[in-house]
């Protein structure tokens, strides 16, 4: 996906977003309007359309600003923004009429002001609402409408999850539970978001699903084999409900789809790809069946499947990972048989096994890795550290938190 198309998408699909909303909130003001003033027998739908038109004008323009700057992503921000453009859409607009009836500008300004909390008091309320329950699922409908229009590949995009609020009832297996700050891991995965982006990655997020507590770590839900996604199956019977929505996000894409089956589970966590070798975790989560669904795809694919016994860590990639030239990396604790891989290299800390290749010579760990990133670092590669730690918590790791299409 080139720079060029990936702009025009964007902007379109954020036009789209400020023209729909706009609109919604324009029809619902003007026909509360006529509805309060009819029982009053005071309806004049010629007067009272023509009043909201220069607010819903400028309220277009300004929403598909927000979306544009990635305004939509959080729901406070979008919280902020909303109420923003509707108190300046409301001002400017009231202002604008002002003067063309023939006020002084003092004058004009004035009833402007004076209007917000009166005529144009429902139309900030409208527009807010309106933002909360529109925008997103607009936006993020017409982008990835866009990707399936065109005809260019998917490249550079980074699926991503919010945490849910229910983070802190996540599963944990292999490590005591421990309580989860929610709020705190809320901050920690948009510092995530913003480095994966520094890093030259877009991000496009999938609907949060508070039903699911371990929804955040969407590296299970799919695994990206060139521009195929394998849709996983996930092997904890609480998770499967999380494949849905990615699935659609990857369809609408244009990405072609292959699902793994029951009575095949395999989660995306035990998939580890280095270049057209793809190691496969038979771990808790993944069993025989869905190894050999797995190999069928990937096989007709050009790939060569290894399995990989996996009984020391939840899934493979939380006990191996790759760097950008191949070298498999793992703890002594964690891996069962590292004579299966080609070329393997032992790390100082746990945690440090995940790492995430963000160019030939770039690679993303966690900051609880110190000792593992100076000796990455002494490789000759630009290591970038984010705090993930209370992800951590739940067995998560970089490569949890987002499932990078190259």
């Amino acid at each position: 996906m080139n720079q060029r198309a990936t702009m025009s998408r964007r902007i379109r699909a954020s036009v789209v977003t400020g023209s729909v909303v706009a609109l919604v909130t324009f029809v619902a003001v003007v026909l509360i309007y006529f509805a309060a003033l009819a029982a009053l027998n005071e309806a004049d739908f010629v007067n009272i359309a023509p009043y909201f038109v220069g607010p819903g004008v400028i309220l277009v323009i300004l929403l598909s600003a927000v979306a544009y700057i990635d305004g939509l992503s959080k729901l406070p921000r979008l919280l902020v923004f909303s109420l923003i453009a509707g108190v300046f859409s409301a001002y400017i607009g009231s202002l604008i009429q002002g003067l063309i009836v023939g006020n002084t500008f003092a004058t004009a300004s004035t009833n402007a002001t004076g209007s917000l909390l009166e005529s144009n008091l429902i139309f900030i309320v409208i527009t807010v609402i309106a933002s909360f329950a529109l925008s997103r699922r607009i936006y993020a409908a017409n982008l990835t409408k866009a990707a399936l229009d065109s005809t260019d590949e998917v490249h550079g995009v980074a699926l991503v999850r919010a945490p849910a609020k229910t983070l802190n009832k996540g599963q944990v297996t292999h490590v005591k539970r421990r309580v989860v700050r929610v709020a705190k891991a809320e901050a920690q995965w948009a510092a995530y978001l913003t480095t994966l982006e520094s890093e030259g990655f877009r991000t496009l997020e999938v609907e949060s699903a508070d039903a699911h507590p371990d929804s955040v770590f969407i590296e299970d839900t799919v695994v990206m084999l060139g521009q195929t996604a394998v849709l996983a199956s996930p092997g904890a019977e609480s998770r499967r409900g999380e494949t849905n929505a990615v699935a659609a996000v990857v369809t609408e894409l244009g990405l072609t789809a292959q699902p793994i089956r029951l009575p095949g589970t395999l989660d995306g966590g035990d998939v580890l790809t280095v270049g057209k070798t793809v190691y496969v975790g038979r771990s808790g989560r993944t069993n025989a069946e869905g190894v050999r669904q797995f190999r069928a795809i990937a096989s007709d694919l050009g790939y060569t499947v290894v399995a990989v016994p996996v009984t020391k860590a939840l899934h493979l990639k939380s006990s191996v990972t790759a760097l950008p030239d191949g070298t498999i990396i793992g703890h002594p604790t964690l891996v069962d048989h590292p004579e299966l891989f080609d070329r393997y290299l032992e790390v100082p800390e746990a945690s440090g096994v995940a790492v995430v290749a963000l160019s030939q010579s770039s690679v993303l760990i966690a900051a609880s890795a110190p000792k593992t990133a100076a000796l990455i670092t002494d490789l000759g590669y630009r290591v970038v550290t984010v705090d993930i730690s209370e992800f951590e918590k739940l067995e998560g790791s970089v490569t949890c938190l987002s499932v990078r299409i190259r």
